[in-house]
């Protein structure tokens, strides 16, 4: 169960997806109100290390199964994966009432140091601001990097900027990134007792 700030239980906001095309098939479960349990399988190593670190440090519980044409490259494969995770977050989140709505963080790992800053406001945007000192990181292409993170933006509907605010070993960039998000995304994601419906003038989002 989720618990918002005064500390009234929630049901939990889960989201369980599929989505098959002739590239790839995704299963994905996503627990926003869980502890970080992960269980990842893309068939990508470098990509499995970052989506089990998004769910440790944003204390979410994901699992994913993908089966895609690795074989052409793994751009099915991430980009894929980010359209459904965006979709998963969508749907859990629901109608958003009660929820903070905006998140950041910036997130140090040795040499990088990763700002994200989210907006779930019904409104799809990415800004991406880095660039890998190499093309590959394991074996994921970098250029995928961006791929993943505007399909999850699009995919959610969200606001999304990420920027690289210093770096020079290419993991350790990724990895901040990913965990960067992650915590922007929990604090967006999290209630505050002050908010009554949604966080908007609007009075939708």
């Amino acid at each position: 169960m989720g618990q918002d700030a005064e500390g009234v239980r929630r049901v939990q906001r889960c989201a369980c997806m599929k989505r098959t095309t002739r590239e790839t098939d995704i299963t994905l479960t996503l627990n926003l109100d869980g502890s970080g349990k992960s269980d990842i399988h893309t068939g990508i190593g470098f990509f499995d290390h970052m989506l089990e670190g998004f769910a440790k440090h944003g204390f979410f519980d994901l699992t994913v199964q993908v089966n895609g044409d690795l074989h052409v490259d793994g751009h099915h494969t991430v980009e894929d994966t980010g359209i459904v995770l965006g979709q998963a977050i969508a749907q859990a989140a629901g109608d958003k009432a009660g929820i903070c709505r905006y998140g950041f963080f910036m997130l140090p790992m040795d040499d990088a140091l990763a700002l994200s800053a989210v907006d779930l406001c019904g409104r799809p945007w990415l800004e991406f601001d880095c660039s890998f000192p190499t093309p590959v990181i394991g074996t994921l292409d970098s250029q995928l990097l961006r791929e993943f993170f505007y399909a999850v933006s699009y995919s959610a509907a969200m606001n999304l900027h990420l920027k690289m605010l210093s770096g020079q070993n290419s993991h350790h960039m990724a990895e901040a990134m990913f965990k960067a998000f992650a915590k922007a995304l929990d604090m967006a994601t999290g209630y505050d007792e002050r908010i009554d419906g949604v966080l908007s003038t609007k009075g939708s989002l």
